[in-house]
């Protein structure tokens, strides 16, 4: 089933000017492609992730419904916004099992559980964090733009629109923010 972008939008307004049930509507309209996005992200994880599809879903979800105050534009700057969410939950969720890996929060834990944890993929999560925020500091519409395509999953045309710059801008600030993470991560 397609949905119309207006009619999402539309909702999403309503639900920004308090209409409770606007949220209800919505929802079941948006609920597929936070799923694609919750799966984009999690096929990036090494099989074994403890953080399921669903869980993510889920807990951008809540945290979605609790943003204070959003004015929600249209469903590119809803699912701009849930991107941004999902990497922020991914990235806790690596930081976490980065501390425990070194003693914080410690439980007992069976010999063949803990070798399933993929310890070196939270570490790239958080790298990757941690470059991106260097680059926001360089360049922040750099840094969204690769929030928004990488973690977002969206069209260079999309990032163009809900960032209001042409989509060649988008393509530029795109190839050179890649190549500088990928020359910031590998310490060259």
């Amino acid at each position: 089933m397609t949905i119309a972008p207006h009619q999402v939008t539309r909702l999403l307004q309503e639900w920004s000017d308090g209409d409770e049930t606007a949220l209800e509507q919505l929802m079941p309209l948006v609920h597929d492609e936070l799923r694609r996005l919750a799966h984009q992200h999690m096929l990036r994880e090494k099989p074994g992730h403890l953080l399921q599809t669903s869980a993510l879903i889920n807990e951008a979800y809540l945290r979605l419904v609790d943003e204070p105050q959003v004015s929600w534009q249209n469903r590119t700057h809803f699912f701009g916004i849930a991107a941004r969410l999902m990497r922020r939950i991914l990235v806790d969720d690596a930081r976490k099992r980065n501390s425990a890996k070194r003693g914080g929060a410690m439980i007992q834990v069976l010999l063949h559980e803990a070798m399933t944890v993929p310890e070196e993929q939270a570490a790239n999560v958080v790298a990757l964090d941690d470059a991106l925020t260097i680059l926001a500091k360089k360049d922040s519409r750099q840094s969204e733009i690769v929030e928004l395509r990488f973690f977002g999953g969206l069209s260079i045309e999309e990032t163009a629109e809900l960032l209001k710059v042409s989509p060649g801008t988008v393509m530029r600030d795109w190839t050179f923010a890649r190549a500088w993470l990928r020359n910031e991560m590998s310490g060259s």
